[in-house]
């Protein structure tokens, strides 16, 4: 036993019977809650911002999926929960039985799909980037097939395998250049454009290939120019610079002589993940898709009718326009279940804490801050000493964190564990702090009262989502009763983040589902399910032998029973083939945590 006159607080009185102790405030009154509505969650999470016409929150509370835009019908709407419950019930109830989490993907939702798929012998094959003599072999090769290859011209030296190649061949190319341009923006991604740009030719280059190309008698193969100003550009009025710089670069290499009749915008369409349309940071743009092409080819317009040079066909790359809104990766969150000191702890606790009392009974916020502060350095102290034991140092925690609450100073933001790897599926979240739209997928009809961040399963510390749209350090979520289960989404993420993931910290590919639009009950048909990466599928990506240390264990457990031994053979037989399930489950399953309970709608 330890001397209690030493103990930093008095644990030898009871608290008088008339002592008041305050509540702690609530978040919200039950009224304010009966009044909330999908509307006013639309309007929380931005849905109508950032998700129209794709995504909206229906009159169930959950999020729907409009496969066809704005042109989808009321009864072609997909609730996206009943999507979650289909993929991921048992099969023994008519489901997939699918392991959470999962990547949606809706092919109704692209914008286009490929033109070549469909035999369209108009269609461009742009051949771009870095090349050797496969490469270019390969898109000559094209040509032969009848298919419409332009083989782009990244760097200057590019150029001399192109002439020998098509030599050697018999081939007749058709070759672009991608130009660099001047026009750069400021934004994250501006460091990949303008002069410095990763790829492309100067104006002093363009000139060396136009020399070239006709010394070699190919002038009449340039026929494109490519140029990109960078990725999510903000606003139409950078755009309009660029295109218009580089439409005179057009305008140029036609009074040059050469055979021009394509200008390629490349990529930068932004999408606008917050929803606020400012354009301003790195998440947002100020323009729909009709004001960016209109912005296009009014810029290319003015500057060919100022030259009297002939329209040209114009062709862009804007993959993540076309592709982002059709993929939703689903995830579920736990949030960490608090402990709160009963009532009759806090009396027990506050016995020899009057100055803290006092204060917090006052509404001194001040004072009891100090107070708090110094009875935690006088716990901390008497821990240390060995005087107080790691129960009672558990109680003051508990009682500290009532007296935050009761002055209103406590932190409302609660850390919501999610059943993910921020290093799998959110890649560019990490890696360069892109944000993207993260909304419940259901209870969207109740007025979420926390305050969360986001943790994942993996054991690095820097597995968490603190930032979110809108400039936000926290999301308004749902508190978690111990039976429910809670579903997030995370939008917009379906131009990179599927690609670009690893198998850091031994988590790997998700289950992938294809969904589309259907005029059955539910209004949706899975089309395809591919299951993500086992357990095994993990060790061997990185050069492990799951099987050979599937068996060495399973050789463990049976001479472990039977040097056991002291029961019936048949229930050391029985036990074996227990732990061997165990094994299998274990290296079969995904390595993310799997739940048992079903979803209700």
């Amino acid at each position: 036993m330890f001397d209690t006159s030493s103990v930093p607080f008095n644990l030898s009185r009871k608290m008088p019977a008339d002592v008041f102790i305050p509540a702690s405030p609530t978040s919200s009154s039950s009224d304010s809650s009966s009044r909330w509505n999908p509307s006013l969650s639309a309007s929380l999470y931005r849905i109508d911002g950032w998700g129209a016409p794709y995504f909206t929150a229906n009159s169930s509370g959950n999020i729907s999926v409009r496969p066809h835009g704005s042109d989808t019908l009321p009864h072609q709407d997909i609730d996206l929960l009943k999507v979650v419950k289909n993929l991921t019930d048992p099969k023994a109830s008519c489901g997939l039985g699918l392991q959470l989490p999962l990547i949606v993907r809706f092919p109704d939702v692209l914008l286009a799909m490929s033109c070549l798929c469909k035999g369209n012998p108009d269609a461009f094959l742009i051949c771009n980037g870095f090349k050797d003599s496969e490469y270019v072999s390969l898109a000559l090769l094209g040509r032969k097939l009848e298919l419409n290859t332009v083989i782009v011209l990244e760097q200057e030296h590019e150029l001399d395998l192109v002439i020998d190649l098509s030599k050697k061949m018999n081939v007749r190319p058709v070759i672009g250049l991608r130009a660099k341009l001047r026009t750069k923006q400021s934004n994250y991604y501006g460091s990949n454009s303008g002069e410095k740009g990763k790829f492309g030719l100067t104006s002093a280059q363009i000139v060396r290939v136009e020399a070239k190309l006709r010394e070699s008698g190919m002038l009449d193969c340039l026929q494109l120019l490519h140029f990109h100003i960078g990725s999510m550009i903000p606003t139409t009025s950078l755009l309009s610079d660029g295109v218009s710089e580089a439409a005179l670069i057009y305008c140029e290499l036609v009074r040059l002589g050469a055979h021009m009749r394509i200008i390629d915008v490349g990529g930068g369409l932004g999408i606008d993940y917050d929803g606020s349309k400012s354009g301003e940071g790195d998440i947002s743009v100020a323009y729909t898709l009709e004001e960016y092409a209109e912005a296009v080819v009014a810029s290319i317009r003015c500057v060919c009718d100022r030259r009297s040079v002939k329209h040209p066909v114009i062709c862009s790359e804007s993959g993540r326009a076309i592709v982002s809104h059709h993929s939703v990766l689903i995830f579920e969150a736990v949030k960490p279940v608090a402990h709160q000191p009963k009532p009759d702890d806090i009396q027990f606790l506050l016995e020899g804490e009057e100055d803290l009392y006092a204060a917090v009974m006052r509404g001194d916020q001040e004072r009891s801050l100090l107070y708090v502060e110094q009875l935690k350095q006088r716990c901390v102290e008497g821990f240390k000493d060995g005087v107080l034991s790691i129960e009672q140092l558990g109680s003051i925690d508990g009682l500290c964190e009532w007296v935050l609450k009761a002055i209103g100073r406590s932190d409302p933001v609660q850390t919501y564990n999610i059943n993910l790897s921020i290093f799998t599926s959110t890649s560019s979240h990490w890696g360069m702090g892109h944000l993207f739209p993260i909304v419940p997928i259901h209870k969207l009809d109740q007025k979420p009262k926390a305050c969360g961040i986001l943790s994942d399963i993996t054991c690095d510390s820097e597995g968490k989502i603190v930032k979110f749209i809108g400039g936000e350090s926290s999301l308004r979520l749902h508190e978690i009763d111990s039976s429910g289960r809670y579903f997030l989404g995370l939008f917009l993420g379906g131009a990179y983040e599927e690609s670009m993931g690893g198998v850091y910290n031994l988590f790997g590919g998700l289950s992938v589902v294809r969904v589309s639009q259907s005029d059955g009950p539910h209004s949706f048909v899975v089309t395809r399910a591919v299951p993500g990466q086992s357990s095994s599928d993990v060790l061997r990506a990185v050069q492990h032998e799951p099987e050979l240390m599937l068996q060495t264990l399973k050789h463990r457990a049976e001479e472990v029973m039977h040097t056991k031994g002291g029961g019936e053979e048949k229930e050391e037989d029985d036990e074996y083939k227990n732990v061997a399930a165990c094994l299998d489950r274990s290296f079969h399953n995904m390595p993310y945590l799997a739940t048992e309970e079903g979803i209700n709608e």
